[in-house]
């Protein structure tokens, strides 16, 4: 019952789509038809001739007619009328080609531009700016550029699911994100925390030094006191004897009294100073860092003055011990006791600073040395003295941590060193070195030089690297 209903609609708006004039997308009204057998109202085919001459196109099929011949259709007139007593309502399909009218000619949308892209009227697809264009029905351009759009679809769909992936990563990196962000916010957390506890103690540790100086002192003025009082009484004895004493009895006793004056000492008065205090931060907390990044130098080794028995690598940031045996040919430059190697470039103005990691190396030492030192060991059979010329930071087989210079200091690193930074400061005559893992200072020497300091490398008899580490945005 419902498939027969469905039917008598498709049928009912069949006849009044037949009923339909094309260009006024209304009922026939007079209908006729013209040589190619389309039907249109009267009325509406003659107003679109109107202008043109010799040759009268169909507006359907474009069918191009050299006179207006048309005659009139009775019977289709008939239809309409029938049509019309149905009572039907406009069908959804009558609806959007009401919608979809030309805005000029008030004309149904029935052609396409292949060219321009465009929906045209029939009026509008005979114009001057169409003439060369390739113009196509509705019905055959839909599908055809439905097909094109589909082919392009799957283009659009390999992006579609790229872009999947993308976010897919994107959102991993906003987590990865949180996770640093958390990180960093429990480092600075931390940090601030070691700071806190750095200050507190700094500052009991200096108020202590405070307290002990002004005690100190009170203990002294008091001393001072008393002096100048006993030497006040002193003096009023002596000056009462004087007057007490008759003229003879001062005379006889004249003596003593000059004695007893000379031999009575005047107290010094007291003067005191209070030291300044002032607690200076740690590297770690005094922008150390961003000072030292300014005198950043790319420093490459120098393969001439490496031990036989060191590898450097081809880019000459790294060195390692590895009995290679290489050509041992003289070189007044070479390392040849013990397994070092010299930086390329030497310096005796400015300021220097690289980096050098370590690990966990057993024996490593890093620094600066003078073209004597150089001189003192590159010969066989003479003996290693770091009073030649070395300023440096190592640490030996057992694991001891020391500064290498005129003597020998142990250091005790509250962190492991597992990257070494140096700073040469040519102008103040200072080589300092840090420990970059927890970014503490280890030791500063003072040095006294004429000819240039060259960064020294001695990497020991294990086989891990030493590795310069490359001039970026360090730690």
């Amino acid at each position: 019952m419902v498939s027969v209903s469905a039917e008598m609609e498709t049928a009912l708006e069949d006849l009044q789509a037949e009923a339909s004039c094309f260009l006024c997308n209304d009922y026939l009204k007079n209908p006729v038809t013209i040589t190619c057998g389309h039907n249109f109202c009267f009325s509406c085919i003659n107003k679109f001739w109107e202008d043109l001459k010799g040759i009268f196109p169909c507006p359907i099929c474009r069918i191009c007619l050299r006179r207006k011949k048309f005659r009139r259709n009775i019977q289709l007139g008939n239809l309409t009328e029938a049509a019309k007593l149905l009572q039907k309502r406009k069908s959804k399909r009558r609806k959007q080609k009401e919608k979809v009218v030309c805005q000029k000619h008030n004309l149904v949308l029935a052609f396409f531009c292949e060219q321009d892209l465009e929906v045209l009227c029939s009026q509008c697809s005979f114009s001057s700016d169409h003439k060369k264009h390739r113009i196509w029905p509705v019905e055959r351009a839909a599908p055809y550029f439905k097909k094109r759009l589909e082919r392009c679809a799957e283009s659009w769909k390999k992006k579609v699911r790229q872009l999947e992936k993308v976010r897919i990563i994107q959102n991993r990196k906003a987590l990865e994100l949180k996770k640093q962000v958390e990180h960093a916010r429990g480092e600075i957390q931390s940090e601030c925390e070691r700071l806190k506890f750095y200050l507190q103690t700094e500052r009991e540790t200096i108020l202590q030094q405070l307290e002990e100086e002004e005690m100190a002192i009170e203990t002294k003025l008091r001393e001072n006191r008393t002096q100048c009082s006993e030497y006040a009484s002193s003096l009023n004895r002596l000056l009462k004897d004087i007057k007490s004493q008759s003229a003879l009895a001062l005379l006889t006793n004249v003596n003593g009294i000059y004695h007893a004056y000379k031999t009575l000492k005047s107290p010094e008065l007291f003067s005191f100073q209070l030291k300044e205090y002032s607690y200076h931060f740690p590297p770690q907390y005094s922008g150390l860092d961003r000072i030292i990044k300014r005198f950043e130098v790319d420093v490459v080794l120098d393969p001439e003055t490496a031990h036989h028995d060191l590898t450097v690598s081809e880019d000459r940031k790294t060195v390692r011990y590895g009995r290679t045996q290489q050509n041992s040919t003289h070189n007044p430059r070479k390392f040849y006791l013990f397994p070092a190697v010299l930086g390329s470039k030497g310096y005796n103005a400015g300021r220097h600073y690289w980096q050098v990691e370590v690990k966990d190396k057993v024996g490593w030492i890093v620094g600066v040395c003078k073209e004597t030192f150089l001189g003192r060991n590159n010969a066989p059979n003479q003996g290693f003295s770091a009073q030649d010329g070395l300023w440096g930071i190592g640490r030996w087989d057992m694991g001891d941590y020391i500064a290498l210079g005129p003597q020998r200091i142990d250091l005790l690193p509250v962190v492991m060193p597992m990257k070494i930074g140096v700073f040469l400061d040519c102008d103040l005559g200072e080589v300092s070195f840090y420990n970059l893992s927890d970014k503490s200072h280890l030791y500063t020497f003072k040095v006294c030089f004429l000819d240039a300091l060259w960064p020294y490398f001695y990497a020991g008899t294990d086989p891990k690297p030493l590795m310069i580490c490359p001039v970026r945005d360090s730690e």
